[in-house]
């Protein structure tokens, strides 16, 4: 809590002053909000200004880009079609990218080039959160749709990274191999 009561997340948990713990799932933010449970919490009058569940989440989204960003400037991210098929094909990757926004017939073809490298088990997880503009400011490029994560420190804090925002976002962690896609991946 900031000295003038206001509720600030801390997602960090660097800030100074008087903190509480919340389970970090949309929904518990919501709610402690709706029944000022974080003035409770404090025993002190508590302000919170409305929206506090769309802020933590855009939060933990732009750190998530930020994440990403940090990858490709150490130099493990592949983007556009055909490169990323080709790692696909020989690399160590970490995760593949998929555009939410992408069209079914170039996800399907990922799709398909990650199956024939894997088969069915040790697939690397596949992250389909983000849109295409948002891909391509993260990455420096236009119209990113696809991006192979290779194996690298970077790589696995992008993964931990979109947990987070998917754990945030459903109220619970995901163990299926493709993180944060609203809708299961098309297949062959």
């Amino acid at each position: 809590m900031a000295p003038d009561g206001s509720v600030v997340p801390d997602l960090k948990a660097r800030l100074p002053g008087r903190g509480v713990w919340i389970t970090a799932d949309r929904a518990n933010v919501a709610e402690a909000e709706k029944k000022r449970l974080f003035g409770r919490a404090f025993k002190a009058e508590a302000h919170v200004e409305p929206g506090l569940a769309e802020r933590v989440e855009r939060l933990i989204e732009t750190a998530a880009l930020s994440s990403l960003s940090m990858a490709r400037k150490a130099g493990s991210v592949v983007t556009g079609f055909a490169k990323v098929e080709a790692a696909i094909g020989k690399e160590a990757l970490t995760a593949l990218v998929i555009a939410a926004d992408a069209a079914d017939d170039g996800a399907r073809k990922m799709m398909a080039a990650l199956r024939r490298r894997f088969g069915d088990a040790g697939t690397p997880p596949v992250i389909r959160v983000f849109g295409s503009d948002q891909l391509g400011l993260a990455l420096g490029r236009a119209n990113v749709i696809h991006a192979a994560l290779l194996e690298a420190r970077a790589s696995e804090a992008v993964v931990r990274r979109v947990r987070d925002l998917t754990r945030y976002r459903d109220g619970a962690d995901r163990t299926d191999d493709e993180i944060g896609s609203r809708q299961a991946a098309p297949q062959d």
